[in-house]
């Protein structure tokens, strides 16, 4: 039965102290963006100068990193209050549980619908505070809009099959039942896309989500909640159904660490993801990790600005390490002479396939070549990372292709022939393999993470049989 909806539960939620570009001087911080006129379609997505969470706690700015300048503020909340925006989601499950599936899915849609007429001013904001080109912050929300889509359709679809038994009058059912609370903990390279992908799916399986953005991405987060929250409330449904916590480690700690988390979908580092999952396995709960990439190829120069001054450090460590290994950068390597976090983009050759830079994944426009010999040499090399996210392979040889795509080919989750390793369509399940964590999201049969499955034995006869044929005599 649907019902009145409980008061939206946005929480934005304290994250532990933040360096680099949150410290800046007052005077500094004296005009935002959002004030400025050529930013004014910020206010069309419910955004103010300061942004309110819930009750009381600190204020964080959130920065431009095509220039440095604050754009808006939003007010953290205290864990207290993640206490209890979990106690809210806890309630809106039990309503949210009772929805039909074929109409949880018409809601779904009607969210994509509302993603559909702010997706330009969403994609302005994508590329305002985490740095990508425009297109590409168009793309992001426009994954989440197919990702809906494609969960309205897995609404009427989803359900496990009916298997025969062994014994006479018996029948085996496989049941699927939301898991409850999904937590989804986001990073700042994909602030809308990933949410997305976990929330669209989560939602048609009867799960309600709790959402911790990245720090640096608390606007996206914000306006992307107030969209949902309008629909939901269009639907006389209680808002926490989709709720948000904006905040650091010490609120993704209380995610990971909570029993009434029922799953929790993480995508960040893999040293942090490596700490996420233990704490979640402590308590044998449920975790989906999407963490480190390093893929092998960057296909393009158009590109915008890195998203903090701390990346740009890391950029220009990496290139002074290559260098250390016996690398020799044959372009870029330096950061721009400009205001923002551009740095050029840059190729090095020279160093051993083995080389521990080069293993690394530095989350900047680095590109290491290398020379191989065989086939067999180079499949060896893309597998020894550890990383396993994305790999490509270009050629024309029918051979070489099945052999890439086979058992001795390459072990990541995504292999692909002839395009370059970014991007991916929703229909296929996005994730990887080893230190990338093993989880997948989006597509495919993605959707039984986010359900528990019981094995269900119905005897309609008046016989009790054992299984195997076993009598107690």
């Amino acid at each position: 039965m649907w019902r009145v909806p409980r008061q939206l539960c946005v929480h934005v939620a304290r994250g532990s102290k933040l360096s680099g570009p949150w410290n800046r001087p007052a005077a500094f911080m004296s005009t935002l963006l959002i004030n400025q006129a050529q930013y004014a379609w910020l206010k069309e997505l419910g955004l103010r100068e300061e942004n309110e969470g819930v009750y009381n706690g600190s204020v964080i700015t959130t920065y431009c990193p095509a220039n440095n300048e604050p754009i808006a503020r939003v007010r953290q909340a205290s864990v207290a209050d993640y206490e209890e925006t979990v106690k809210k989601a806890k309630e809106a499950w039990r309503v949210w549980a009772e929805v039909p599936a074929p109409k949880r899915g018409e809601v779904v849609r009607q969210i994509g619908d509302a993603l559909r007429e702010k997706i330009q001013i969403l994609g302005n904001l994508v590329s305002l505070e985490m740095g990508k080109i425009l297109v590409e912050g168009v793309g992001e929300v426009q994954e989440y809009v197919d990702i809906c889509d494609y969960a309205v359709g897995l609404s009427r679809m989803i359900g496990g099959p009916i298997l025969p038994s062994e014994r006479p009058g018996h029948v085996l059912i496989e049941q699927w039942n939301p898991v409850g609370l999904v937590g989804i903990i986001t990073a700042f390279n994909f602030p809308v896309a990933v949410y997305g992908w976990n929330n669209a799916i989560a939602m048609i399986c009867g799960n309600v989500c709790l959402w911790k953005g990245a720090p640096t991405t608390s606007l996206i987060s914000v306006a992307v909640t107030k969209i949902i929250a309008k629909v939901l409330e269009d639907n006389q449904l209680p808002g926490a159904i989709c709720s948000l916590t904006c905040g650091g480690a010490d609120i993704g700690t209380a995610m990971a660490k909570d029993e009434r988390v029922n799953l929790l979908s993480f995508t960040g580092s893999t040293q942090v993801g490596k700490q996420v999952a233990l704490m979640v396995q402590e308590r044998f709960g449920r975790s989906l990790l999407e963490l480190g990439g390093n893929n092998a190829i960057i296909a393009s120069v158009l590109y915008g600005p890195l998203h903090t001054k701390q990346a740009v450090s890391m950029f220009l460590g990496a290139v002074e390490e290559a260098k250390k290994e016996g690398g020799t950068v044959v372009y870029g390597g330096k950061a721009m002479d400009r205001p923002g976090n551009y740095v050029e983009p840059t190729i090095v050759t020279g160093l051993a396939h083995d080389a521990s830079i080069a293993h690394t994944e530095t989350f900047a426009p680095i590109l290491y070549v290398f020379k191989f010999k065989n086939e067999e040499e180079v499949f060896a090399w893309n597998n020894e990372v550890k990383q396993g996210l994305s790999s490509s392979i270009f050629t024309k040889d029918l051979g070489r292709i099945f052999r890439w795509l086979g058992p001795k080919g390459s072990d990541c989750g995504i292999v692909n022939v002839n395009i370059p390793t970014s991007g991916a369509e929703i229909g296929g399940a996005f994730g990887g393999e080893k230190h990338t964590g093993g989880g997948r999201e989006s597509g495919s049969d993605a959707w039984k993470q986010y359900m528990r499955r019981s094995t269900c034995t119905i005897n309609y006869s008046k016989d009790l049989p054992l299984a195997q044929g076993i009598k107690f005599q």
